[in-house]
């Protein structure tokens, strides 16, 4: 791309971001001007508000980079090995019985300590 088309390109994202914002300045007006209206028609056109807002945000250069991190993110979670129900389960219970004997302990420091204060104290 040449500067003279991404200066433009800049130009037309901050028009589309102006864009993003009415829309979504209209959603929180419409929404408080109808409130006597039922809810189901005010979400109904939320939520085509925020599908066009969406849209228009995603024509922009930030828009184009957010959509490309997604991407990239659901193809690293696919990558992901997820552990077995037993080794969840497994894990859970250590980690129960870890912080059950921490607070035994921490009960029975804080008990010792507490007698031991009681006795020099009176």
């Amino acid at each position: 791309m040449t500067p003279k088309a991404e200066a433009q390109d800049s130009r037309f994202d901050l028009l589309k971001w102006l864009a993003v914002v009415a829309l979504v300045v209209v959603g929180v007006v419409g929404n408080l001007y109808y409130s006597a209206s039922p809810i189901l028609y005010r979400v109904l056109a939320l939520l085509v508000l925020a599908a066009v807002a969406g849209f228009i945000a995603l024509q922009t250069a930030k828009g184009k980079s957010f959509f490309t991190l997604v991407k990239e993110a659901r193809t690293e979670i696919r990558k992901v090995v997820w552990p077995t129900r037993q080794e969840t389960m497994q894990t859970t219970l250590i980690v129960v019985a870890v912080v059950l004997v921490m607070a035994l302990l921490l009960w029975g420091l804080d008990s010792l300590l507490g007698w031991l204060i009681s006795l020099i104290v009176g």
